[in-house]
């Protein structure tokens, strides 16, 4: 038994967890998702693109209201022309805020509500662009969510379509292996899907989320065992955030064994 067969809300922390059809710990709880949320403007560009409604080669070039602190590279470097593609990749592997808010700007909220939609989401959403700071002027979070609904979405990224062979491309690219992965035996530059997976080891594509008071991994995991969606969204108040990476990493152990693996250290 493990700390996973506890309530999700230990005090004002919630840890909510969802493993399609395994684990289902507070996953209805609406939570901040922090750059989790960029999955939805991912999926967006991505359908877009494969629908040919996108073209991945046009250039966006970025206005100074583009331009954001906190993670990423782009608010740091000279170039100001970027295309779809290259802003898709940038969002995905380093959570790039300044390529998410040009990416945000030219697809526009309301398209990336009504894809959202479209993709079964109903309580995870957008609700603004990356601002850093957040004043009380502006909406509460950049977006917020339910592990439910980001769990059941990361399952359905089978790669059999196009667009979620896109998705999960960009995923795998991400370089932030801290959270769920952290303490699961894979390789964090290995970018193709498998067709199969040594024993004892994972494949990992995510998205993480990193803001005061929030961590989350949403991702697809494939092991020995079997190919998994899961979602793992941790809120608590400032200063906690390492009681919820802790939190988070001990998720992580359990949906890496429904994935397959044996052997992995006891969570206390």
């Amino acid at each position: 038994m493990t700390e996973l067969d506890a309530p999700g809300d230990n005090g004002a922390r919630t840890v909510a967890v969802s493993v399609p059809g395994l684990i289902s710990i507070d996953e209805d709880t609406e939570l901040a998702l922090a750059s989790t949320g960029k999955l939805l403007l991912l999926a967006v560009v991505a359908r877009g693109i494969a629908e040919g409604g996108l073209d991945p080669g046009e250039v966006v070039e970025l206005r100074d209201d583009d331009r954001c602190g906190g993670s990423g590279l782009l608010g740091v470097l000279s170039g100001r022309r970027w295309t779809i593609g290259d802003l898709a990749v940038l969002t995905a592997s380093v959570s790039d805020n300044t390529a998410t808010n040009a990416l945000l700007r030219r697809i526009g909220l309301d398209r990336v509500a009504e894809g959202a939609a479209g993709l079964g989401f109903a309580r995870t959403r957008v609700l603004d662009r990356i601002r850093e700071p957040r004043l009380p002027s502006h909406p509460p979070a950049f977006a917020v969510g339910t592990a439910g609904e980001l769990a059941r979405f990361a399952a359905g990224l089978d790669g059999r379509r196009e667009w979620t062979r896109l998705l999960l491309g960009w995923m795998a690219h991400n370089t932030d292996r801290s959270l769920v992965p952290a303490l699961l035996p894979h390789e964090p530059e290995d970018r193709q899907p498998p067709v199969s997976v040594p024993p004892g080891r994972v494949w990992v594509a995510n998205k993480t989320g990193t803001d005061v008071g929030v961590r989350a991994d949403v991702g697809v995991m494939v092991g020995s065992g079997r190919r998994i969606g899961y979602a793992v969204l941790a809120n608590g108040p400032a200063g906690d955030e390492h009681a919820l990476v802790e939190s988070v990493r001990r998720a992580g152990l359990d949906i890496g064994r429904l994935a397959g693996l044996r052997g992995l250290p006891e969570d206390r």
